[in-house]
């Protein structure tokens, strides 16, 4: 696997927030739009139980490259 390219996985149960750090142009929209899970500073950077599936949902659509995606687990 190419270093440049890890791609993670982060759930609050319900959702799955999938990143893919070698399509990430650091944009900051998912830092701006949803804060408390969103937090590039920080180890994990990404911690959707902080936030609702909903808004996890409307940040990660709002990524411009594609790094970011999400799918529902099975409940």
């Amino acid at each position: 696997m190419d270093p440049k390219n890890i791609k993670k996985e982060y759930t609050n149960g319900e959702v799955t927030i999938v990143w893919q750090s070698g399509k990430c142009t650091h944009s900051g929209n998912c830092v701006r739009n949803n804060p408390d899970v969103f937090k590039p500073k920080e180890q994990p950077w990404i911690t959707p139980e902080n936030s609702t599936t909903d808004k996890i949902i409307e940040t990660v659509k709002k990524c411009p490259s594609g790094a970011l995606s999400f799918y529902l687990n099975d409940k």
